[in-house]
């Protein structure tokens, strides 16, 4: 069987060498990094979402100033808020949750970040920095993926990676990332999506394979390389009577059967998800210090 890709226990391991990291902040430079977190309505993925990411930041230091409104939240005051955070040093990093309500443009309400403070990475600017190879915040799911492989030694340049799935917030910036001539990263890239004929051919071909396709059972054993690396970026839902909630989280990937066939493999729940939070973390700190100018 495949070896098990943690990033629970990865992200474990990070979070305790950021609470280091953030005691030498505040001892040495009086600073403890604040991330503004904007919630507007009460579906129960987002609210638990925040949640998450609240207890993370409280884990390794990092001040939350939470802004939480009714689902009817006009657009134009938000924007405002936005702006007003953009202008307060104390705030270092700026996230809205998604998806907002259908009356607000996300499009324009993501473009009013500053990109200085957009902690997600999902801004044009950062995109682009990210797309020439300049410094700046890469989204928190990619960033996380690379790490997940790169931590447990498995080696990305020359490799083969193909990801399934053409997201803005995994499948293009993850390409874009590990495409990169630099360390952890040098990686010949193909993207599958759903326009692709004859997937499985492709996917049969990857060293390292991403499947970010958000459907259950996307990826069979027959569509992947003996001795491949899988990292299985899906969260799906399915019922099961035998759990209490009524259901149980599935991934993309079909786990046991691929599993037979990979040398590594990520698990779901367990795997990416607890990375993507962690990374989160990581660009509010890289923003608390590049506004104090503070080196890295």
């Amino acid at each position: 069987m495949a070896r098990i890709l943690s990033g629970t226990e990865l992200a474990q391991r990070m979070r305790e060498e950021m609470k280091t990291e953030l005691a030498d902040l505040k001892r040495m430079h009086n600073v403890v990094p604040a991330l503004a977190v904007i919630l507007i309505g009460d579906d129960p993925g987002s609210v638990s979402y925040v949640k998450g990411k609240e207890k993370a930041c409280a884990e390794v230091g990092i001040a939350v100033r939470k802004h939480k409104f009714d689902a009817d939240y006009p657009e134009k005051d938000l924007l405002v808020l936005i702006r007003d955070l953009n202008n307060d040093a104390g705030v270092n990093g700026i996230l809205v949750q998604l998806p907002v309500p259908d009356h607000i443009n996300e499009e324009k309400v993501l473009y009013a970040i500053d990109p200085e403070k957009d902690v997600d990475g999902f801004h044009p600017m950062n995109i682009g920095r990210l797309m020439i190879g300049a410094p700046g915040y890469v989204p928190g799911t990619p960033h996380g993926i690379q790490q997940l492989l790169v931590r447990n030694g498995i080696e990305l340049s020359g490799q083969h990676v193909v990801i399934v799935g053409r997201s803005n917030i995994v499948g293009k910036p993850l390409a874009l990332l590990l495409v990169q001539k630099k360390k952890d990263a040098n990686a010949t890239v193909t993207l599958c999506h759903t326009g692709t004929k004859n997937m499985g051919e492709i996917t049969r071909l990857a060293d390292i394979l991403v499947v970010a396709a958000g459907r259950p059972h996307t990826v069979s054993a027959d569509m992947v390389k003996q001795g491949a690396v899988v990292i299985d970026v899906g969260v799906n839902r399915i019922e099961d009577a035998t759990k209490k909630s009524g259901f149980r989280l599935i991934g993309d990937v079909d786990f046991e059967p691929v599993s037979a066939r990979a040398s590594a493999i990520s698990p779901v729940p367990g795997g990416v998800g607890p990375m993507t939070i962690t990374m989160l973390l990581h660009n509010v700190i890289k923003a608390a210090r590049k506004q104090r100018g503070i080196a890295q």
